[in-house]
């Protein structure tokens, strides 16, 4: 198959947060950052992963630091996430303070407003606080598939 490369560069010249020389990184949770552009196989089945392996957040409570390695698995239909912006929005989390879950929550929700992919799911093994470690998992299907496509 040959690759368009002017429909690449011009898909690419839309893109805010690829290429630039200076990143700002947001003070707080920041779901405007994200970008997508456009799947150029979208009749194709498959699935994205994405790893964070650096993620941290703040306890509301306490203000105490949480940290989590984020996993991001996603079947696109027309859209697929941009990276970079994907980087700084999880980023963005570092100076929130949002429970385990509700990070796992806006992460799988906003993922699934900017792409609107046939499924998205966001894991987060979180490391242990008090002894007790805390892993949510959102799985959000778009209507008429099943969760099984890409599989």
């Amino acid at each position: 198959m040959k690759v368009d490369t002017k429909t690449i560069e011009s898909d690419a010249g839309n893109l805010k947060a690829l290429g630039s020389s200076k990143q700002d990184y947001p003070d707080t949770y920041s779901p405007e950052v994200l970008e997508s552009f456009d799947n150029r196989f979208p009749s194709n089945s498959y699935v994205v992963e994405l790893l964070a392996p650096e993620f941290t957040s703040l306890c509301p409570l306490t203000g105490q630091p949480d940290f989590a390695n984020i996993t991001i698995t996603y079947c696109p239909d027309q859209k697929l996430v941009e990276s970079k912006s994907l980087k700084i929005y999880i980023f963005s989390f570092r100076n929130s303070g949002s429970f385990h879950e509700d990070c796992i929550n806006k992460i799988a929700h906003d993922l699934n407003n900017l792409m609107s992919p046939k499924w998205v799911k966001v894991r987060g093994d979180f490391t242990p606080r008090g002894g007790i470690s805390i892993n949510p998992t959102v799985k959000i299907i778009k209507d008429g598939f099943t969760g099984n496509e890409g599989i």
